[in-house]
C-alpha cells in the first residue's frame, strides 16, 4: 500500500500541468514580492519625511539629486543634497507630511504631499527612478 501511495504522488508531482502550477505560482509570487519592494522604499521615504529625518530620507539619493525650492534650485552630491535638506528641516521643524497623491509608470514612481511645518506647509514632490534592485530618488521639489 505505502509503494501505491508514494508511487501516485510521484506521479502527480512529475505532471506537467503540476509543474506548469508550480511555476505559475512561483512567477506570480515573484511579481508580487518585486511590486511591494518599490513601494516599501516610498513608504519608507515617506516616513522619513514625516519626521524631519535627512539621514533617513538621503540613504534613497541618486549620486546626485535635483532640490527645488521655490527661491532657488540646484543639482546636488549626494552629501551635500543630504546638508540642504538637513539645513531645511532645521529651519522649518517638520509636523507632518500628507500624501495627496502617488503613481508608478514604469521604472519611476513620485510622490506629491503636503510638508507640514512650524513655517508652513510646503508642497513637495518625491520623483524616484529605480535602478536595478535599488530606488533612487532624482529630485525633491519644495513649493510654497
Amino acid at each position: 500500500m505505502f509503494k501505491f501511495i508514494t508511487g501516485f504522488v510521484r506521479k502527480k508531482l512529475k505532471n506537467p500541468k503540476t509543474e506548469n502550477m508550480k511555476r505559475s505560482i512561483f512567477y506570480t509570487l515573484a511579481l508580487v514580492l518585486f511590486s511591494s519592494f518599490f513601494y516599501i522604499s516610498l513608504a519608507n521615504i515617506i516616513n522619513a519625511m514625516k519626521s524631519g529625518n535627512a539621514t533617513e530620507v538621503a540613504k534613497y539619493f541618486d549620486e546626485t539629486v535635483e532640490v527645488t525650492f521655490s527661491d532657488k534650485s540646484n543639482s546636488y552630491s549626494k552629501q551635500k543634497a543630504e546638508q540642504v535638506l538637513r539645513d531645511f528641516f532645521a529651519k522649518n521643524p517638520v509636523s507632518n507630511f500628507d500624501v495627496i497623491h502617488q503613481s508608478k509608470n514604469g521604472d519611476s514612481q513620485y510622490c506629491i504631499g503636503n510638508l507640514v511645518t512650524k513655517n508652513g506647509t510646503f508642497r513637495t514632490t518625491i520623483y524616484i527612478k529605480q535602478y536595478g534592485d535599488k530606488q533612487l530618488i532624482q529630485e525633491l521639489r519644495f513649493g510654497q
